[in-house]
């Protein structure tokens, strides 16, 4: 009598947003995956985090997880507010060729510092938003890459249904935790900015 082998265990998946969010457009990252973990809940084998700025304090992250979904502002030349996804083996083209800024968190040396531990994802989906403004110390995000805030977490959505990955919409009215401590939240930060902000 054969012996049933146990049914394989879930890909381990990382949803993971990066980015600086005291230089305007380059929390985009932090506030997308912010906007997703307050819309949607997640089985047990996605990881949801705000990376921020930790660089390569990441890697002990996407060495834990085979699968890794990327929020961040990417410079693609494109018009401000676009969105472009790219996989697997292009993702290195787009958070390696070009710094942005000086203050920018490199991602580039935490997938290099993956690979050469043996960990590099066996898929990776980077959202990105081309950037509008980089030099604004301590401002919200620009209009047009606050507009694409939603859109990026509706692909974050349909790449999991893709991967066979149940996420499912928070109920309404639904007090969620924030992934942002310290009133750094999106709703508490921008409204700190206008209060502050000069009047004419």
């Amino acid at each position: 009598m054969a012996i049933p082998s146990a049914p394989a265990s879930p890909a381990r998946i990382l949803l993971l947003g990066i980015g600086n969010i005291l230089w305007a457009d380059e929390g985009f990252g932090v506030r997308a995956i912010e906007a997703f973990h307050k819309a949607y809940e997640v089985p047990d084998n996605v990881t949801i985090l705000d990376g921020g700025t930790q660089g390569l304090y990441l890697v002990q992250f996407v060495n834990e997880h085979e699968r890794l979904i990327v929020f961040d502002a990417i410079d693609y030349g494109l018009k401000p507010g676009t969105m472009k996804v790219v996989e697997d083996d292009e993702v290195p083209k787009f958070t390696g060729s070009k710094k942005m800024s000086l203050h920018q968190t490199g991602f580039q040396e935490v997938l290099s510092a993956a690979d050469l531990m043996g960990h590099y994802p066996e898929r990776l989906t980077l959202i990105g938003c081309q950037p509008l403004d980089l030099d604004d110390w301590g401002g919200p995000l620009t209009a047009p890459v606050k507009a694409a805030i939603p859109e990026a977490v509706k692909t974050a959505v349909e790449i999991f249904k893709r991967w066979g990955v149940a996420v499912s919409a928070r109920p309404g009215g639904l007090v969620v935790p924030p992934l942002l401590e310290n009133d750094i939240d999106l709703e508490n930060y921008e409204r700190r900015h206008e209060v502050a902000a000069p009047t004419s």
